[in-house]
């Protein structure tokens, strides 16, 4: 699948929030709180034919460093390359502001998320013991640096 990516408005919120409630491993966040990325940092949506919002990711920047805050698919979306997509043009958008380096974490236990990510080209860099609660379990650091020009 091809899906449209776009920069998201306050108007697909309520459709992130649907998204992101249906995935038991992604970071829970009030609307306010996505509200406030989309003014400071940089929230993206995928969204199928139709216009129906199928993914998105989010993330935030401190000069050259960008850190993924999130990235969720629809349940009925996954494995048909839409994280990717929106990856790829986070990162040409982190490259074109003058991002160096992107950096995540993702918890111990969350395998397909640590695969996809080994799989782009991340790096593991370290741990955050016992960061996550409920349950408690590490966070694994990962990292990329943006290709030189």
């Amino acid at each position: 699948m091809n899906p449209a990516i776009r920069p998201a408005t306050e108007a697909d919120l309520p459709d992130v929030i649907r998204i992101e409630r249906e995935s038991s491993t992604a970071a829970h966040w009030t609307i306010g709180q996505y509200a406030q990325l989309l003014k400071t940092g940089l929230v993206l949506v995928a969204t199928e034919a139709g216009g129906a919002i199928i993914g998105f990711i989010c993330a935030t920047a401190v000069g050259p460093e960008w850190e993924i805050e999130n990235i969720v698919v629809a349940g009925r979306s996954r494995r048909q390359g839409i994280a990717g997509a929106l990856l790829q043009r986070l990162l040409e958008q982190v490259k074109a502001q003058g991002g160096e380096v992107v950096r995540l974490e993702v918890r111990e236990s969350n395998q397909p998320a640590r695969t996809f990510y080994e799989g782009q080209g991340f790096g593991e860099t370290g741990r955050r013991r016992h960061y996550y609660r409920n349950p408690d379990e590490d966070a694994v650091l990962y990292q990329l640096r943006t290709p030189e020009g």
